[in-house]
């Protein structure tokens, strides 16, 4: 795809060849979009986490106050689980 030579390279796998807990969420994203929710997910598990997490986010930075900070503590607990369950996923 034309817009893979344009994606963030990840700085842990560069300077020290590691992949870290976020590494495939750009591609995955991709492949969310193209629709292909499978390749997406083997990609990235934590994707739709990631993504429930960040849309919590913003709509409590757009609207103050609407949203609790403990939800979202909550929802960045749940998603740094599923980062860690998914980044053993991938590689055990």
């Amino acid at each position: 795809m034309v817009l893979e030579k344009y994606m963030i390279p990840c700085l842990s796998k560069t300077l020290f060849g590691m992949e870290c807990l976020g590494c495939g969420f750009q591609r995955s994203f991709l492949l969310l979009l193209k629709g292909d929710f499978t390749a997406s997910f083997q990609m990235y598990p934590a994707l739709l986490t990631s993504l429930l997490f960040l849309g919590f986010l913003g709509f409590h930075f757009i609207y103050k106050g609407m949203i609790s900070q403990k939800l979202i503590v909550i929802v960045a607990v749940i998603n740094v689980l599923f980062m860690i369950a998914g980044y053993f996923y991938k590689h055990y």
